[in-house]
């Protein structure tokens, strides 16, 4: 990888500022990618693709324009910020445009563990063995495993440099490796499939292919013969892959962007209860080896933690610089972009605090009730808080897991499904940048039959 890029990226700035932008911020990105897809214990596909490329948004006064090139050399780069220039010129004022405030920039120093320089260094035939294994094992865990989807096993590792014209230069690699696998089980006419996925910063730090597997089986079998139940309101468990989903739902809520605009159901509701007293959500992009960390956000503000709700309080909105001069704020420190195009608003490490209760504690005490492990379609409306989606998942008799259930709906609103959380239990666990625990909402609207 090429050791000038810092030097490249405020050299592009410079250039920009010398031609008439008023501010100029410059994101050079480059990246190695890595996947192996086998199926039916055959390799089907290997892929290996690396990419680099850069990015100019500049201001002239309150107009902006951005530009993009892989183009790196000195006539792409020339090209790069000509364009820029041209498209801020045809473009309208806006009175919030802009970078952000001097002392708002920043770097978290030190190391964050989101690079290994083993990941790189991995042999093909190690990377291939491992969906091998992992598929292998759901194969083999029983004998309803029928069939699979195949299994994957994918790597990335990559550099992320960023300068403005206010004098901030930073940069750091970060890398990726996950392990997945879907098989199929089939008992008499019922075929059901599932997957399960592991993802870790390098490899040492993957859970065994093997366990991967069968994991994977042993969800696609628990899924067999389900039955469609009778429409009734009950007690609704949320396992923790689709629990994620509601952080999902609260993110899109508290987008600064969303606030403004008043398409939210958390719009002018900042210090108010809007969620049960269990519910506490952070956004921390400084937890070390996660996947949403990072040293500095798009706009060379240093990533934080953010508390958003705090005991069903909500605290805070999650806001780039832009919506945040919208709002009469100051940025959290979310800014999130592509190469090119002004930045957008994400998250980093977003999860919901964990509770005490171990999961089958959290179920003993319901007598009748839906434990949810997927979800299907995309029925929520994130002004009104309406909350409607396809769901499978089992049936809670007596406190126990009793059998599946599939063809059925969920509905309710966020509104009251946040207030009607009753129960969060202790098993967080990050697969990816949302993460949240398993949880209870005392009451919804099981659609069935």
């Amino acid at each position: 990888m090429n050791g000038n890029l810092p030097e490249l990226a405020q050299d592009i700035v410079r250039r920009a500022v010398a031609a008439g932008a008023t501010g100029a911020e410059c994101t050079i990105a480059e990246g190695d990618e890595f996947s192996a897809n086998v199926r039916m214990r055959q390799l089907e596909s290997l892929k290996e693709a690396g990419s680099r490329g850069a990015g100019l948004r500049i201001l002239i006064g309150t107009k902006t324009g951005a530009s993009y090139t892989s183009d790196l050399s000195r006539e792409g780069i020339e090209l790069l910020v000509k364009s820029a220039l041209e498209l801020a010129d045809i473009t309208s004022e806006d009175p919030h445009a802009g970078l952000p405030d001097p002392e708002e920039l920043g770097s978290i120093s030190g190391d964050l563990g989101i690079y290994s320089p083993e990941v790189e260094r991995l042999e093909t035939s190690v990377r291939i063995s491992a969906a091998e294994r992992c598929e292998a094992a759901a194969l083999d865990a029983d004998a309803r495993i029928f069939n699979s989807e195949g299994a994957s096993f994918d790597s990335h590792s990559g550099r992320r440099v960023f300068a403005n014209s206010l004098g901030f230069a930073g940069e750091y690699r970060s890398s990726s490796c996950s392990l997945a696998v879907a098989p199929v089980a089939k008992d008499g006419d019922s075929m059901e499939r599932d997957f399960w996925y592991a993802m870790a910063r390098d490899f040492a730090g993957l859970e065994p292919a093997e366990q991967v597997g069968r994991v994977a089986a042993e969800r696609a079998l628990r899924r067999l013969n389900p039955v469609k139940v009778d429409t009734q309101r009950v007690p609704v468990v949320f396992d923790p892959r689709t629990a994620r989903t509601l952080l999902d739902n609260i993110f899109e809520a508290v987008h600064g962007m969303s606030v403004f605009r008043h398409e939210s159901f958390l719009a002018e509701k900042l210090g108010e209860k809007v969620a049960s007293d269990d519910v506490t959500v952070i956004d921390d992009g400084t937890i070390p080896a996660l996947f949403g960390t990072s040293p500095f956000d798009d706009e060379g503000v240093p990533s934080r933690r953010t508390v958003v709700i705090e005991k069903g309080v909500l605290k805070s909105y999650l806001l780039n610089t832009y919506a945040a001069r919208k709002l009469g704020m100051k940025t959290t420190g979310n800014a999130a972009r592509g190469l090119t195009g002004n930045a957008g608003i994400g998250h980093g490490n977003l999860f919901l605090e964990a509770g005490e209760l171990p999961p089958q504690q959290l179920l003993s005490g319901i007598r009748n009730g839906f434990y949810v492990t997927e979800l299907m379609g995309f029925g929520v409306n994130i002004v009104t808080g309406d909350y409607s989606r396809g769901a499978a998942g089992l049936w809670i008799r007596d406190g126990e897991l009793a059998f599946a259930v599939s063809e059925v709906t969920i509905a309710g609103n966020l509104r009251e499904m946040l207030l009607g959380i009753e129960a969060v239990a202790s098993d967080l666990e990050f697969r990816g940048a949302v993460a949240a625990p398993t949880l209870k909402i005392g009451e919804m609207t099981v659609g069935g039959k």
